[in-house]
């Protein structure tokens, strides 16, 4: 019966062809969808008070003009919106690329896109920029035609390492010298090219490049050879990997990300002829032979639909291992399993939603509150304000970070919710709030005597070496200070907040980034003012917080008499005229150990010296705090040690980690990022 009824539909081969090709069309239509990566909304603003200034009104203009051009068959545009009576400063240059092997509709619904999305991104801004997979739409006050742009510069990777990675960089890297040079010298007009080669019997590498194609041969190459030089700090031995500039674009995968078509084909070897086809029977056993044929194809034709559907779900869960490196991301790759995701409903539910009375702290990111799940386990609940300095990457980052660093010295997260505007995470309740709380709250500093302070100092040196050494990954905090040490029930110490941190391979121990991310006074000077960080940069935030632990005095508001403007300053003159116990805070009394006291100053100041070579890796430290014997090299003088008061290094400063821009660094406990990303 079922038989007979699909004879009846499909009367002939072709017909039951024609169905199946439309059916994987309109599968093939559904399964694609806008993926937004990332927006940059450079610091230059103007007035957000109403949405009818002049400004506005012309970046609205450009934006409906760009999206009613997305029909171009070069999937590129650029225009200019002139300020009133020609006012150059209300001026705007604007222009959108989409990605080549895109057809004409989806590159005018991400445009479109773009176009709404750029505003909700940037409210205010003069210049931003939005990446999607399928498109790139700019604008800025500045003229942006015909120019490379290297400033800005977002990198991300799959979490997944090579398998043999001796073949695959060989071969990755001859990949991309090819897309280089074919994108340079593309003459159809979208400066677009793919390439692909085997890896191994069951894998092929695929590459893309493109560039805007407003850019010359020379330009193009340029920006590309930059993309490609930045692989190997952000995805060596991954197995896939993106670089983004405003002017161009690479990426790699171990699957088919781009469209089929525009793959390079071999020929195809010459087939013989045919053989002669026998002729078709005119009687009535031809309606067997259909019965036959379908029999045949049928089962063919569902294996291969069911092989299709389980080809795009591989692809589409490849794609949710893909990982941001700090500077950029979207929520629709997060890799993190669906154990830790919890409903918004839950959290409101056990947070009384969100109300006052179960705040337990608060800071720039937005506030804390205790919650009680169904078995009874407490839970602590961050919730990210949008007006956060914490923003998507960095909520990213704590997710994918955390959930896999197991260590009794490092905050457990629970899960996550990320819904509508609400980014949440979920970790275990730590009911003696950070460290900051006691150690500078005068009524409660006698909560930390030295023996809880000591155990405070071996705790957080043990939870950096399992970050830097002991871990499956090595991770730079890049934001240790004492309000991210949580304390537990028993003054255990808990690193927290990984927002800012950086995933390193097991043999990279160095970077360099213009994305500087931290606090003012916990910073080590090569890293504050050049964005070179390393594991060291850490090791020196690890020192200035040893001191504040012995001294309970706060760095960035300490104040002395002695002339010294900074604690560092203030440690050294006491170290260095013999009175190392006059640092020791007050409170503590004589009840203190002297050995350990001036132990714990020695170590501090070996990690705060300015030479970073000098400074002891966190190995040395936790070997340093276990033994009572051994002998500790003499310390330097500390990098922001001051000989008078002009030579004390400013509260607020500035930094050039381009040459051509400066940013303010962050200011009495403010983590601030600043978006130049690397």
């Amino acid at each position: 019966m079922i038989m007979l009824r699909f004879e009846i539909i499909c009367k002939d081969f072709s017909v039951f062809l024609c169905c199946l090709l439309c059916l994987l069309i309109g599968f093939s239509k559904r399964a694609n969808s806008l993926n937004f990566l990332v927006p940059y909304c450079e610091n230059v603003t103007y007035s957000p008070n109403t949405t009818n200034s002049p400004f506005r009104t012309n970046l609205n203009f450009l934006l409906s003009t760009l999206s009613s051009n997305a029909s171009r068959t070069n999937g590129f545009y650029n225009s200019t919106a002139l300020g009133r009576g020609n006012d150059p400063s209300n001026t705007i240059y604007g222009l959108f690329l989409c990605r080549g092997d895109f057809s004409v509709d989806v590159c005018q619904q991400c445009v479109a896109s773009a176009s709404r999305r750029i505003i909700q991104e940037c409210p205010n801004q003069k210049r931003a920029i939005v990446w999607y997979d399928e498109c790139l739409l700019r604008y800025s006050d500045q003229y942006i035609f015909s120019r490379g742009d290297a400033l800005t510069l977002f990198a991300m990777y799959n979490v997944q390492n090579v398998t043999d990675a001796a073949r695959f960089n060989p071969l990755l890297d001859n990949l991309m010298d090819k897309i280089q040079n074919r994108a340079a010298n593309d003459l159809s007009g979208k400066k677009f090219a793919v390439e692909e080669a085997n890896f191994s019997a069951f894998q092929r590498l695929y590459t893309l490049a493109q560039c805007t194609p407003d850019l010359s041969t020379v330009d193009c190459g340029s920006c590309l050879s930059n993309a490609i030089s930045v692989l190997p700090n952000c995805c060596h031995n991954r197995v896939g990997g993106r670089v983004l500039y405003p002017s161009c674009n690479i990426r790699y995968e171990l699957y088919r990300f781009y469209n089929n078509s525009v793959a390079p084909a071999p020929a195809p070897p010459p087939s013989p002829p045919p053989p002669p086809l026998p002729p078709v029977p005119t009687t009535s056993s031809s309606k067997g032979s259909s019965r036959t044929i379908i029999a045949i194809v049928v089962p063919v034709a569902v294996s291969i639909l069911l092989l299709l559907v389980g080809f795009i779900f591989l692809i589409r869960r490849s794609r949710k291992r893909y990982d941001a490196i700090v500077e950029a991301t979207d929520a629709s790759q997060f890799s993190t399993p669906e154990s830790l995701q919890y409903s918004l409903s839950l959290i409101q539910a056990i947070t009384n939603n969100f109300s006052a009375e179960n705040k337990i702290g608060e800071g720039g990111f937005g506030h804390v509150y205790k919650g009680t799940l169904q078995n009874g386990q407490e839970i602590a609940v961050k919730r990210l304000s949008r007006s956060s300095m914490q923003g998507l990457e960095e909520f990213k980052n704590e997710i994918l970070l955390v959930a896999n660093l197991q260590h009794r010295n490092l905050v457990r997260l629970l899960g996550f919710c990320f819904e509508g505007e609400e980014k949440l995470l979920v970790y275990e309740f730590v009911p003696n709030k950070s460290l900051d709380y006691l150690l500078f709250d005068p009524e409660k500093q006698h909560m930390l005597d030295w023996s809880r302070r000591y155990k405070i100092i071996a705790g957080i040196a043990r939870g950096l070496l399992y970050l830097h050494e002991d871990s499956r990954l090595r991770i730079i905090h890049r934001d240790l200070k004492a309000s991210n040490i949580l304390l537990d029930r028993d003054m255990n110490p808990k690193i927290a907040d990984f927002g800012m941190a950086r995933l390193f391979g097991a043999d990279q121990s160095a970077a360099t980034t213009k994305t500087i991310a931290g606090t003012y006074g916990y910073m080590s000077p090569e890293y504050a003012m050049h964005g070179h960080f390393s594991t060291k940069s850490d090791v020196f935030s690890f020192g200035v917080l040893v001191l504040e632990i012995v001294t309970g005095k706060k760095n960035s508001s300490f104040y002395q008499s002695d002339g010294a403007q900074d604690l560092l300053s203030h440690c050294w003159k006491n170290w260095r005229d013999g009175t190392p116990l006059a640092l020791l805070d007050p409170i503590l009394g004589n009840s203190s150990a002297r050995n350990e006291v001036i132990q714990s100053i020695h170590i501090g100041l070996l990690c705060v010296q300015e030479d970073v070579d000098e400074r002891p890796n966190m190995a040395s430290v936790v070997l340093m705090l276990s033994s009572r014997s051994a002998t500790l090299p003499t310390p330097d003088r500390p990098a922001f040690f001051a000989r008078s008061k002009t030579e004390s290094f400013p509260r607020e400063f500035q930094f050039d980690a381009s040459t051509s821009n400066s940013m303010p660094a962050s200011v009495n406990e403010t983590t601030v990022t600043e978006l130049y990303p690397r």
